[in-house]
């Protein structure tokens, strides 16, 4: 059967090295040519240049593709995420009420598959930021615990840019752990607990 729309459509794979960059695009394109909804008519591949001021490596294909059904092409929207998409041919398309009810339900299915995922990494991250931050706490406990330390210091010894563990160190002057007199950290000391007794009772 002959396939009757063609449409264009640019994809872009960011990384780095710029070997792995050019590898992925080559094996995604491989992978889309296994697709027997798709024929690739024509594939126009693009240098790869240095994204913008990063250490990240641009690589893009511009392809005309054709189908049989607009579904088709929703799909490939949905798949393989193009940057640009245009129909060539036919310079008009009719949609029925079934195209166009399919297409809103795999649009619903695929956001609420998305929000699904961004609610999942959100809540890890919450997870993981909490242990970390536990785990930070502890390690500059331990550390004021043998001398007491300026934030320059601190960040040599956790890591941690120092604009960062500035904000993270009033945390824990907010939270009572420690203090800071003149630039340099300390623990605080905890007050003691006074022990309460009961009333003597008298003799007699």
């Amino acid at each position: 059967m002959e396939k009757k729309i063609l449409f264009r459509a640019v994809i872009e794979v960011l990384g780095k090295p710029k070997e792995h960059v050019d590898a992925s695009l080559k094996g995604y394109m491989q992978n889309l040519k296994e697709k027997k909804q798709y024929q690739i008519v024509k594939e126009d591949y693009a240098d790869l240049k240095k994204h913008e001021d990063s250490d990240l490596w641009m690589a893009f294909v511009e392809l005309e593709v054709r189908a049989n059904q607009v579904a088709n092409i929703i799909d490939f929207c949905f798949d393989h995420m193009p940057s640009l998409i245009e129909i060539i041919e036919p310079e008009e398309l009719k949609l029925s009420g079934l195209d166009v009810s399919s297409f809103l339900n795999d649009l619903q299915a695929k956001l609420h598959s998305v929000d699904m995922l961004a609610k999942q990494m959100k809540m890890e991250n919450q997870l993981l930021n909490r242990s970390l931050s536990a785990l930070l706490s502890n390690y500059i406990t331990l550390l004021l615990q043998k001398s007491n330390l300026n934030a320059e210091q601190l960040t040599k010894l956790t890591g941690v840019s120092q604009d960062i563990l500035e904000d993270f160190l009033d945390r824990l002057i907010d939270q009572g752990k420690i203090d800071m007199k003149e630039g340099i950290y300390f623990l605080k000391e905890e007050k003691p607990v006074e022990a309460k007794h009961g009333r003597e009772r008298k003799k007699g």
